[in-house]
């Protein structure tokens, strides 16, 4: 391989450690806040909520695509960035300003003012920079909303569901392609060559062309975060680099070596999905943490 052909590749390992590191810090701002998805941590029926809530989404979305509702694609994944953004600025206005008329201010402010960059100037940098911090956003809310357990059942389910959707009904490549054609900044962009613009050339390419970018789905980022965040908050074990935990330390660990496992198989050439070598991964990881640290509180089945 040339420098061209491995150096994107270390974009996003890059990436998808910055989203943990960022989910990480937000993670106070976001309990100061409040801001929860699950009344119970603790309650293993919320993966299921979370599976539910997912099929719906990707149910509106299919219906959209198949009935020729793209334009619709767009406006819907726009709500749902912003209502995003409004969560993560009012978390961190809340904790830099308190619970004033300028935090709420400077929250509608902010998170507008993303929402349209992402939509009005969506070049690849744009799109990474937003992107990153949507996917730690989530990735924090989901995090302090589950605790260990639901989590990596959650990622179980999640991993199962991606390999069949991509490999036997493969609906979730009928999905992708069709948001990818809405230019929706859903994804997370990576140019192989110095002079690649994505408000320009897009993610379409030519018959016999390579295409100019990889590409990451957001959720590809957020999953295994969730794990990250979720250990940070609810394991008990001591810090053993900066604030984080050998079970921490060991989900970002298992989830980079899962995007390597991931990028191998992608370099070939064909769609791969990608939650079972990153949550695999990042369970792998945190499991191994965990046993490092003796730290199995979380776990009703150990002793």
């Amino acid at each position: 391989m040339q420098i061209r052909d491995w150096l994107p590749l270390l974009g996003m390992p890059l990436m998808l450690l910055s989203v943990q590191v960022i989910a990480v810090i937000l993670v106070l701002p976001m309990q100061a806040a409040g801001l929860v998805a699950f009344e119970d941590p603790e309650s293993v029926a919320n993966p299921l909520i979370f599976i539910g809530m997912l099929l719906v989404f990707t149910l509106i979305l299919l219906l959209l695509i198949r009935f020729g509702g793209r334009r619709f694609i767009a406006l819907f994944i726009g709500f749902a960035i912003f209502m995003t953004f409004l969560y993560i600025f009012s978390a961190l206005s809340l904790l830099a300003l308190g619970a004033t008329d300028a935090a709420v201010a400077g929250t509608l402010i902010a998170a507008a003012a993303a929402t349209a960059l992402l939509y009005l100037y969506p070049e690849w940098y744009v799109i990474d920079i937003l992107g990153i911090l949507i996917s730690a956003g989530v990735a924090s809310i989901f995090g302090v909303s589950l605790a260990v357990l639901p989590v990596l059942v959650l990622l179980v389910l999640l991993a199962v569901y991606d390999a069949i959707s991509v490999y036997r009904t493969k609906h979730m490549i009928t999905l992708a392609e069709g948001v990818l054609e809405t230019k929706a900044p859903i994804m997370v962009v990576v140019p192989k060559r110095a002079d690649y613009s994505f408000r320009k050339e897009g993610l379409n390419i030519a018959e016999g062309e390579e295409r100019g970018a990889f590409v990451m789905g957001m959720g590809d980022l957020i999953m295994p975060t969730i794990l990250v965040a979720s250990s940070h908050v609810f394991v008990d074990a001591p810090a053993v680099l900066w604030i984080l935990s050998a079970p921490t330390l060991g989900a970002m660990a298992g989830s980079l070596a899962g995007l390597a496992v991931l990028l191998h198989f992608v370099n070939r050439g064909n769609p791969q999905a990608g939650l079972p070598p990153l949550n695999g991964g990042a369970i792998l990881g945190f499991l191994v943490g965990a046993a490092l640290a003796g730290s199995f509180g979380w776990c009703p089945f150990c002793i």
